[in-house]
């Protein structure tokens, strides 16, 4: 009986006949016995894999490692000459088991290899740093050749996680949690202090300008003092020259009656007197005030009045006598 097989392009196939092999390729397609003809095809495109490591650090702390590799098989004859890759041609599915190995030898080579890194380090530096040993693991994998003999090429390997036990993890968080919550005060006094140090400040700088507002008004009291010093100096100096001037005046304007007679000077005042007499509104003149007049008239050392001068001012004044 003929069947028809027709490979993908991203598998390398090999054709047994009679347990020879007859064509192989990448896409391989022809026509075949079924009585005695195997096909082999080996997946030639890039594969991922999963994976979990439980491991121990140097201080002896349990740690999740999960990831994920990437790997193509480089070398389809070599790999499948370790493990059987034969396949049912009409249902494409694998006669054997061993495809599915291919990835756990993968794995624990890796494993292999991670174990000996983290076993170098501390729980606390594995944690920080599973990407690096994702990174050292894959280079010393190429640099080694380690899948070499199984045919296949490391892409590359990726450290998804790294976690320790839950009991760990909560002490790892409580003491990050403290580290957070002391550094958060740290800064909250730090802030305080700020504030103390501002509020300081701005009294400072209040109390420094109530003090120049103070010395301000002290120059300005003592400006004020001299000024109204000056002033009153200038003021009585003003008033003493114009008392000066007054005194100077009224004895200047004196001075004309100094040659004249006492009854004569009497005479003036009381003309002066009968001129403003609109202004008087009452003048009481006693005896006794005329008496002393006439008697002062008489006591002045001038000629005695006639006795027509003495009758007239008694006539003149007769009238406001009292009785």
């Amino acid at each position: 009986m003929f069947g028809f097989f027709k490979g993908q392009p991203t598998e390398y196939v090999i054709k047994y006949s009679s347990g020879k092999v007859v064509r192989e390729g990448a896409g391989l397609a022809f026509y075949y016995l079924c009585h005695n003809t195997q096909i082999v095809a080996v997946p030639t495109s890039t594969l991922d894999a999963n994976f979990v490591f439980n491991e121990t650090t140097n201080n002896f702390q349990a740690v999740t490692i999960q990831g994920q590799v990437t790997y193509r098989i480089a070398n389809a004859r070599q790999a499948a000459a370790l493990l059987n890759f034969t396949i049912e041609p009409n249902r494409r599915n694998y006669l054997s088991p061993d495809p599915e190995k291919l990835p756990q030898r993968i794995s624990h080579i890796i494993q292999m290899e991670t174990r000996g890194e983290i076993q170098k380090r501390t729980l606390e530096e594995t944690l920080r740093d599973s990407q690096a040993i994702a990174a050292v693991v894959l280079e010393r994998i190429r640099e080694a050749q380690l899948l070499t003999p199984l045919g296949v090429e490391l892409i590359n390997i990726f450290f998804v996680s790294a976690k320790p036990t839950p009991e760990v993890a909560k002490a790892l968080e409580a003491q990050y949690r403290e580290t957070l919550l002391r550094q958060a005060d740290e800064a909250i006094y730090a802030r305080r202090a700020a504030a103390v140090e501002e509020e300081r400040k701005i009294k400072e700088n209040e109390l420094h300008t109530d003090i120049a507002l103070a010395e301000r008004r002290q120059q300005l009291i003592e400006r004020e003092g001299q000024n109204a010093q000056q002033e009153a100096e200038f003021r009585g100096r003003a008033l003493e020259a114009e008392a000066q001037h007054r005194a100077r005046a009224s004895e200047m304007e004196l001075a004309v009656y100094k040659g004249f007679a006492p009854p004569a000077i009497l005479a003036l005042a009381m003309k002066e007197l009968g001129q403003n007499a609109s202004r008087v509104g009452n003048l009481t003149i006693t005896s006794e005030i005329l008496a002393s007049l006439m008697n002062a008239v008489n006591d002045a050392p001038q000629s005695a009045p006639d006795a027509s001068t003495q009758l007239d001012v008694s006539t003149r004044y007769g009238t406001e006598q009292e009785p």
